[in-house]
């Protein structure tokens, strides 16, 4: 056999590639194949930041969201006010009596200290004629976070002015910019409170409460105030108010007016409430809403400008016209002293003979 004729005879005696040889190739190229898409598709996905942009429709594609808008302190003091107002209406509702209606006072961090005013002022009300109830119905309006942790610590309604953006640490010296701030920011929250639907007595924390003043105040009037001084007749706008006590109504006669008060700032600049109040109490404004405006006698809402001359009567004591806290708190003590002498003694004799106070002291 020749070497072409074994070629041959081979050729004819064993395919070039049998079945399974056939079965073999197949599988081969499918692995080839599959290895190949597989190296696409990193190349896609190394060079492409949305590897999937271009196997799916446009309506699938992935829209990243829109960028925040940039910072708006307006915005941003509007979303701090309205969820200021929430806590707000909340912690009135705890302390609101039946009819709506609180006792409201603000405090900072001065007033806060141990033995100074905010311990004065909670402990006339424990030692008052009757006046003790009425403490669950305060409402410490806080100015700072040492002021906050301390009516926390000592009272059950405290509200942080913080959460609606405004702070105030120290004591605000009479008529620095910091005390302007602070009595404004009272007079807008105020308003905010009468929108609310409260009715509220506003005291400062250096008022001290010995009887029921409700007992005393006017039934037919929607504002009273208390005065430095009191000309003898409640509807004389020629009286001297006291803006640091007031009881008022919510309608809508003292909404606006608590609006146009704190509107009236811009036009008397550098003024605290108390005397933009005195250029605007005769307004026409004022007569045109209908406003009942009362002042309180210093009978029975007195204070060191006029004290009150018979401890049988007296509802309030204010330490005003007193300037620093020192001062304040000195002649504070000694005005519960006299409380504490005068209801101390047999009835009979504190009906025959009227008892007034040894103070004013460091204040005079």
């Amino acid at each position: 056999m020749t070497m072409s004729n074994s070629a041959e005879s081979l050729n004819e005696d064993k395919p070039l590639i049998s079945g399974n040889n056939n079965h073999v190739v197949r599988r081969v190229v499918k692995v080839t194949l599959l290895f190949m898409g597989i190296a696409v598709l990193a190349f896609v996905i190394h060079n492409n930041a949305n590897p999937f942009a271009s196997f799916l429709p446009t309506s699938y594609y992935f829209h990243p969201p829109p960028a925040p808008p940039p910072f708006s302190a307006a915005s941003a003091s509007s979303s701090s006010s309205e969820v200021g107002d929430l806590m707000l209406d909340g912690v009135l509702k705890n302390a609101s009596m039946k009819d709506r209606t609180v006792i409201l006072t603000t405090l900072n961090d001065a007033w806060a200290e141990p033995n100074s005013v905010l311990d004065l002022f909670l402990h006339s009300f424990r030692i008052g004629n009757q006046t003790q109830w009425l403490l669950n119905h305060l409402v410490i309006i806080c100015l700072d976070d040492k002021a906050y942790a301390r009516c926390l610590a000592s009272h059950p309604h405290c509200y942080d002015l913080r959460s609606r953006g405004d702070n105030f640490t120290n004591e605000a010296f009479f008529m620095t910019p910091n005390y302007l701030k602070m009595m404004w920011t009272r007079i807008d929250l105020l308003a905010s409170i009468l929108q609310m639907g409260y009715n509220f007595v506003f005291t400062d924390a250096d008022v001290m409460w010995f009887r029921d003043p409700f007992q005393r105040f006017h039934s037919n009037a929607d504002f009273q105030i208390a005065c430095d001084r009191y000309v003898g007749n409640p509807d004389d706008v020629n009286n001297l108010p006291n803006g640091g006590f007031t009881y008022v109504i919510s309608n809508n006669r003292t909404i606006p007016f608590y609006k146009f008060w704190y509107k009236s700032r811009e036009d008397y600049k550098g003024m605290h409430d108390q005397d933009v109040f005195n250029k605007i109490k005769s307004h026409p404004f004022i007569k045109k809403i209908g406003i009942r405006m009362k002042f309180l006698d210093t009978a029975y809402f007195g204070g060191f400008c006029e004290p009150s001359k018979d401890l049988n009567l007296v509802c309030t004591m204010h330490a005003n016209c007193c300037i620093g806290q020192p001062n304040k708190v000195h002649d504070l003590k000694i005005l519960l002293e006299d409380w504490i002498k005068f209801t101390s003694l047999p009835a009979t004799t504190r009906a025959s003979s009227p008892s007034s106070w040894t103070v004013p002291d460091y204040c005079r």
